[in-house]
């Protein structure tokens, strides 16, 4: 039996899922506020023209600096994830359900990554002009071209049925679903009138809440012991992921002007509402056990993380109710870097010829932040 479980069943819902992507696209035409902030290009450090933009040093913007520099302390390639025991997991312990479910997951995700790309080179690297930043999108778009390798890679060692990985590989054309999320960001690329900060909140919600379900979803089957390959890669991406959704915090905060607390909220409010859709109905994570209500309650949760950390104060007040969880990383303020799962700091990257980053307090994990 196909795991892509191509029944009349779903084919049937295509035409009612086209239908409502159509109405969510329109819905989603009124997150804009009335009255537009006026935003003065030369009162924006980030923005304004630099004409020292071709020379790196001396280090204007600390922060941004070192946020770089944990991403590049943080490289590694697809060589280093072993998936030769995957793939008895995938044949015989994983259900029929199971596949479908981690199948399409791995669909949407082989394509995210190109989304986000696609964003950094036509919008936020051309409107960016300081130096640290450009660091930081031009290794941001490297390590995403190393997450699509690693999703494509997946496919390809589970699957293997070129009709099926086709399927998969053409997701946004192909499944509705994933559809709607696609296009959902494809539009805040094209978006010629928001904001630059506007459109920073967008590709953090992308990352920071379009991949938070995704992720629980895989880390809930390392919590059964299953997939050790895949869920390797996981921790790894999500933790890339984490850093790049801070990044974007890190920027916003550094915007002089800024939209309105409300429009944060709506943008944040429209990305839960498709993600919570995406993995409690279209595909629900019941197919693999989990509890959808939990994890609606998740995504809340991480939402309300995000928007403290742009300045905003909790909107759902949800509590995590995935203990499993606490060593994702995608929490507000735990320190991604510090953190990691492997020795995939590399050597000597972190050592500062400042004291910034070497007091012992600044690099203490702790899950205990409260905001």
């Amino acid at each position: 039996m196909t795991i892509l479980k191509e029944t009349r069943e779903n084919k049937n819902k295509e035409n009612k899922e086209d239908k409502e992507n159509v109405a969510i696209k329109k819905k989603m035409t009124t997150h804009k506020p009335a009255q537009k902030t006026v935003i003065n290009i030369d009162d924006e450090p980030l923005l304004k023209p630099n004409p020292r933009r071709f020379v790196l040093f001396p280090i204007q913007f600390h922060e941004i600096w070192h946020m770089y520099k944990k991403a590049e302390a943080s490289f590694w390639t697809v060589e280093e994830v072993d998936l030769s025991k995957d793939i008895p997991d995938w044949e015989n312990k994983l259900n029929d359900d199971e596949k479908y479910f981690l199948s399409h997951v791995l669909a949407f995700f082989a394509a995210s990554d190109g989304i986000v790309n696609e964003n950094l080179v036509e919008r936020f690297s051309n409107e960016v002009q300081i130096p640290e930043a450009r660091c930081f999108y031009g290794f941001q778009i490297m390590i995403e071209n190393i997450h699509s390798e690693m999703y494509s890679l997946l496919i390809d060692t589970y699957i293997k049925e070129p009709a099926q990985r086709d399927y998969l590989f053409d997701a946004v054309e192909n499944i509705p679903c994933i559809q709607k999320k696609a296009n959902w960001a494809l539009r805040w690329i094209s978006d010629k009138k928001s904001s630059f900060a506007e459109r920073l909140v967008a590709f953090a919600a992308v990352e920071g809440i379009f991949f938070s379900g995704a992720f629980a979803s895989i880390f809930w089957l390392k919590k059964r012991g299953l997939m050790p390959g895949l869920t390797f890669s996981n921790e790894l991406i999500s933790r890339d992921e984490g850093l790049h959704c801070d990044f974007a915090c890190l920027l916003f905060s550094h915007l002089r002007t800024r939209p309105s607390i409300k429009t944060v909220e709506a943008i944040i409010i429209e990305a839960v509402t498709i993600e919570q859709e995406f993995l409690t109905s279209a595909l629900p994570v019941k197919l693999i056990g989990m509890n959808a209500d939990l994890m609606n309650q998740y995504i809340e949760f991480v939402a309300d993380r995000l928007l403290v950390a742009l300045g905003g104060t909790k909107y759902y007040k949800s509590e995590n109710p995935f203990d499993f969880m606490d060593l994702i990383s995608l929490q507000g303020k735990t320190n991604f870097f510090e953190k990691r799962v492997s020795d995939y700091q590399k050597a000597g990257v972190m050592s500062s010829r400042t004291s910034l980053g070497n007091n012992a307090a600044d690099n203490m994990f702790t899950l205990d932040a409260d905001f």
